[in-house]
């Protein structure tokens, strides 16, 4: 069987996700022939830069104007009325995916972005060979938004039950809709006890580890973050992850902290400094918060983005996996009551009740029985 995984590098997760999957994939079926594809890589260059910058200007620059059109396009409605014209638009702009997949002729596409399902949505369109690619949206926060939902998919892979059901009140039949979880990679679903990450990591044993991340790219207040933790009364250590931000990791390593603190850059086995930390302050992001319930760790989320992080936020409070600050300055206030304390340690449990470390697993098998009885 040939399957492809087709994601977009707008965002580290979504790179992520498709990697998770080609893991469990060649584990299941590991005599299948897998191709894991970025879709802008195939994309004119224009698009492709002006696709991947505008995200990551909008997100860090005008965050209101981001979420201003995740909402005002949050309207299946709509975007039903536009679907000739979108799926138009992804035909010319994506000429080569388009070529791409005629040539290749996959029996199924796992989508982790919802770029490639409006050219694969053409495709079946206009096809006069009667060849139509098995395809599935496994869609990579925990709301789905409109642009997620496309005619031509077989099946949606949806993060919790909430988000289920969101698809059902927008006219996706149950049966094509699977709770999976969010991709994240099998190292995940290893238990790893705090003591023993800790001496692997050579962190001293004695003081509980705040982790704070930056994501991939090293977005988000990072440096006044590391400051403000410095007036929290109770004694902790931290570390700080800037991801691939060599910049911000200089400028952090010039920092005096009046805590011990060890500052990361690319790190390849974030369960192991997850599973170290007391607590992680994170932007809330699909797959960073997924790796932390996975591993049972609460959150203290910084900031959301309003759009699909404030989502996100919403899921994890409500579930009691995460507490949640607006400004930077406020860190400090909240942190310092939740280190050791009871609360701190409900949070934790929280997490690990509605954490799915086995979730890109999950999504192969879901995938997997419907291509069986196709």
């Amino acid at each position: 069987m040939k399957v492809l995984l087709a994601a977009v590098s707008a965002g580290a997760g979504h790179l992520q996700a498709a990697a998770a999957l080609e893991e469990a994939w060649r584990e299941r079926q590991p005599a299948d022939d897998i191709e894991r594809l970025d879709v802008l890589d195939l994309a004119p260059r224009f698009f492709r830069k002006a696709y991947a910058d505008a995200y990551v200007r909008l997100v860090t620059r005008a965050p209101e104007l981001w979420g201003l059109m995740f909402d005002r396009t949050d309207r299946p409605a709509l975007l039903q009325r536009l679907t000739r014209w979108r799926r138009l638009a992804a035909r010319h702009v994506h000429a080569r995916l388009v070529r791409h997949l005629r040539s290749w002729r996959p029996d199924a596409v796992l989508c982790t972005h919802f770029l490639p399902l409006e050219v694969l949505g053409y495709l079946k369109q206009r096809s006069r060979s009667g060849w139509r690619p098995w395809t599935a949206c496994v869609i990579t926060d925990f709301e789905a938004h409109a642009l997620w939902i496309e005619s031509g998919v077989d099946l949606y892979c949806v993060a919790a039950e909430e988000t289920r059901w969101r698809l059902l009140a927008r006219g996706v039949p149950p049966e094509s809709i699977a709770v999976t979880g969010i991709p994240i990679s099998a190292s995940f679903a290893r238990h790893i006890p705090t003591g023993r990450a800790r001496r692997d990591l050579g962190l001293p044993a004695g003081l509980p580890l705040v982790l704070v991340l930056g994501g991939g790219l090293g977005m988000g207040p990072v440096g006044a973050v590391m400051r403000e933790l410095g007036r929290a009364g109770q004694p902790f250590q931290a570390a700080v992850v800037c991801g691939r931000n060599d910049r911000l990791r200089r400028q952090l390593e010039a920092e005096a902290y009046p805590y011990p603190v060890r500052v990361l850059g690319f790190v390849g086995n974030m369960h192991e400094w997850m599973s170290a930390a007391r607590l992680i302050v994170t932007k809330p992001g699909g797959l960073t918060s997924s790796e932390a319930l996975a591993v049972g760790r609460p959150m203290l989320l910084l900031e959301p983005i309003p759009g699909q992080e404030a989502a996100n936020s919403d899921f994890l409070l409500e579930h009691g996996a995460a507490v949640k600050v607006n400004r930077v300055e406020d860190l400090s206030f909240r942190i310092e009551p939740l280190l050791g304390s009871a609360r701190l340690a409900a949070m934790a449990r929280a997490a690990r009740r509605i954490g799915r470390p086995r979730a890109a697993l999950a999504v192969c098998e879901a995938a997997s029985q419907r291509l069986e009885y196709r």
